[in-house]
């Protein structure tokens, strides 16, 4: 195909609907909730604003979009983390809990579009329902990771680790040199090691 011909070439319907999401995402991150609008996002994406409408029904639907979407991107990336720790069960937990300090987690631009999720979840219903179906299935494979390694109340257990994991995630995105990367994974199993039988 000559280079003429691939310029003309269209990008397919969800290369379309995934580049408007990813510059949601960075909309998010750049300007927070009141500077993302269809102006930025399509200057973003280098799109038509009549683009946008074609994909999306409107703003709100894309940025639920971009949601769902980071959430199950950050779904992968802690299945991958436990996949690579191995068959350990403690290892495998351990694995799945610090992978929120490590990139691409640690991306500041996350923390701006998290935040903006995280507002919208609490006046939003169709936030508020991927925030809840999200945090209860990271949950519920938390569950799992804490019951093979012989946990007791797994779900109370899984609560507390995932609001620290948060929390230390969150204090570690506003401020990275407040204890960093490697404070946070100690700390965590720390209270891994405290909560599970010896």
């Amino acid at each position: 195909m000559t280079a003429a011909r691939q310029a003309f070439t269209r990008e397919s319907a969800g290369a379309r609907r995934a580049d408007l999401i990813e510059a949601t995402a960075a909309v998010l991150a750049e300007h927070g909730l009141v500077g993302t609008n269809v102006r930025a996002i399509c200057a973003k994406a280098g799109v038509s604003p009549g683009l946008l409408r074609h994909y999306f029904s409107g703003i709100g639907d894309l940025v639920a979009a971009t949601y769902q979407a980071t959430s199950d991107r950050m779904d992968a990336i802690f299945a991958d983390a436990v996949e690579s720790a191995g068959s350990d069960p403690r290892a495998r937990l351990t694995a799945y809990l610090t992978a929120s300090f490590r990139p691409p987690v640690t991306d500041p631009e996350l923390l701006g579009a998290w935040t903006a999720f995280w507002a919208l979840a609490r006046s939003d219903t169709r936030m508020s329902a991927i925030h809840a179906t999200s945090y209860a299935g990271y949950r519920a494979r938390l569950c799992e990771l804490l019951r093979a390694c012989g946990a007791r109340d797994a779900e109370r257990l899984a609560i507390m680790l995932t609001a620290m994991v948060d929390g230390l995630w969150l204090e570690l995105s506003l401020d990275a040199a407040s204890f960093g990367a490697e404070a946070a994974v100690e700390m965590v199993e720390r209270a891994v090691a405290a909560l599970l039988p010896r």
